[in-house]
This record gives C-alpha cells, sequence and structure tokens, in this order.
C-alpha cells in the first residue's frame, strides 16, 4: 500500500488543479436593478416565457388545490401571479423589477403571515413540480431550479401546528 496521495483528478478545461467545480456565477448589473450584462440562468432557459409559464402551471394546480389555496389571493390572483414571476426572474438573473417595486424580497417575513406547515411545502413543491415538468429544461437547468425550489419551500415552513382552514 502506498502513501502517496492520489494525484488530483483532472478538473476540466478552465479550472485550476484541485478545484472540481467551478467558482459560483455572479450576475453583473448596470447599476443595482438594472439589466443583466453577462450571460445568467435567465437567458440560458429562455427568459419571460419560461418562467411565466412556470409561474402559470404552478397556479394552474395551487386554484385547484383546497389545502393549499386558501392561503392565496382569490381576488388577486393576475397579482399574485406577477409577483412570483418577477421575483423569480430576478432571482435567477432576469429584470430587477421585483425590487423596484416591491423593496427586499424579505420572503420569510412576507410569508410569516402565513401558517406553512410541512404539508403546505409538499403541495406547494408538488405543483410546482408539475409546472417544472412541463418546461421541458436540460437536466442540469432542471436539477438547479428545482434546487432551489425546495430549498425555498423549506425554508418558509414556519409552523408544525395545523390551522382550521386546513
Amino acid at each position: 500500500m502506498s502513501s502517496d496521495p492520489a494525484p488530483a483528478a483532472d478538473p476540466g478545461p478552465g479550472l485550476p488543479q484541485g478545484q472540481t467545480t467551478p467558482p459560483p456565477r455572479l450576475t453583473l448589473r448596470q447599476g443595482e436593478h438594472g439589466d443583466a450584462v453577462t450571460e445568467t440562468f435567465y437567458s440560458q432557459v429562455g427568459g419571460r416565457p419560461t418562467f411565466e409559464k412556470l409561474v402559470r402551471g404552478f397556479y394552474r394546480e395551487v386554484v385547484q388545490d383546497p389545502g393549499l389555496w386558501y392561503m392565496y389571493p382569490q381576488d388577486d390572483l393576475e397579482g399574485a401571479i406577477q409577483r412570483l414571476m418577477l421575483f423569480l426572474e430576478q432571482y435567477w438573473g432576469g429584470p430587477g423589477t421585483y425590487s423596484e417595486e416591491r423593496g427586499h424580497p424579505r420572503l420569510r417575513m412576507r410569508h410569516n403571515a402565513f401558517h406553512v406547515i410541512p404539508d403546505a411545502k409538499e403541495r406547494w413543491l408538488r405543483h410546482m413540480r408539475t409546472s417544472l415538468d412541463e418546461l421541458g429544461l436540460s437536466p442540469m437547468h432542471e436539477t438547479a431550479l428545482w434546487d432551489y425550489l425546495e430549498r425555498a419551500a423549506q425554508a418558509m415552513v414556519n409552523t408544525f401546528e395545523d390551522t382550521p382552514e386546513h
């Protein structure tokens, strides 16, 4: 048995020896909320049409789920669609319209008024999964987006107590 360390795997093109994953990408913008000046996930997956299809498909499912729909503004469905779409667009490198119109996202604070239990998280993820599957993204893009959605949904859980509405 040799005590010599194994040689580091070839990191691939453009990566320093010993580094196996690329560093995180930054979105450089023209000003605080300006347009991106680098290629982004948003542009790679098709921009607004992709995010609009994702969000509209998600809400198509939510309105049919009484265990989740009661948490949404039935009198302002289009507003909810626009807010989620703008948030996701901005997060993934699209226009900074969400922050321009609504300020910092503060997701946990904005969802604190709702009784978000694990069942609601699972319902939310199920509907988002249905919509995401309809997009036909590349495996890399689909995995990145799904990973974010799972983490975001988990972060919104704020209680384990059921509510009378549920």
